[in-house]
């Protein structure tokens, strides 16, 4: 903890008020823009504004999480970094957000995992101190404070393809998660369509009355 106010600055305490996202009207849901988000994160120890035109031309995992120092968070977040690599080699990044402050954040990755830390992460973690970011993706519970556990996937084109909301309570599978970016692109290199369940290398469905025969009754034998 100590280590981490150390690198308190004047321009880093500015930077508890400077998350920034776009101005959003519409829902958020499959098919709409990524909200704009631009904020301090925890990257690689050390202090970084990240924002939407990092990830420019890349699959993006934008997930929420609500609360530093607490239980279910630390092995959401854990699963998801552990994992990083299987993302980015499917040309996926990953992004961890929460209400914290980011020297929250650095002090908890400072924390052995064996105490509930998060110890080194793989990925970055992003702070929404003024809790805009939360409220422009929709998730924020204005009453405690926090957001819930949303997860976004957007396109390299910067549309969201897949949404989750979890209560707080219940936390999120990675294998889940890696199972439908494979299922969606794949549907864009092939134009297949994946029916329930689907997992790599298993039968998808031609989205055409007669196309999809073929599916259907091998299916249904």
């Amino acid at each position: 903890m100590f280590r981490s106010l150390a690198r308190i600055s004047s321009s880093t305490l500015r930077g508890l008020h400077t998350s920034t996202v776009s101005c959003n009207t519409k829902p958020i849901g499959p098919k709409t823009p990524l909200p704009q988000f631009k904020s301090q994160a925890v990257v690689d120890g050390d202090f970084k504004t990240v924002s939407n035109a990092d990830y420019t031309g890349k699959w993006l995992l934008f997930f929420f999480y609500p609360l530093d120092f607490t239980f279910v968070c630390p092995t959401e977040i854990i699963a998801f970094s552990d994992r990083a690599k299987e993302f980015r080699a499917l040309g996926c990044e990953v992004v961890a957000c929460s209400c914290d402050s980011h020297f929250s954040h650095l002090a908890w990755t400072e924390k052995d995992r064996n105490e509930g830390g998060l110890g080194e992460m793989k990925i970055p973690l992003l702070s929404d101190f003024n809790k805009s970011i939360a409220r422009s993706f929709g998730v924020l519970d204005e009453a405690s404070g926090l957001s819930y556990r949303g997860l976004f996937l957007s396109d390299p084109k910067g549309e969201i393809r897949h949404v989750t909301v979890n209560d707080l309570p219940v936390g999120r599978s990675v294998d889940e998660a890696l199972r439908v970016l494979k299922a969606f692109q794949f549907v864009e290199k092939h134009g297949e369509v994946c029916p329930a369940d689907w997992k790599e290398d298993g039968a998808t469905i031609k989205p055409s009355i007669k196309g999809s025969k073929e599916y259907f009754n091998k299916a249904n034998k």
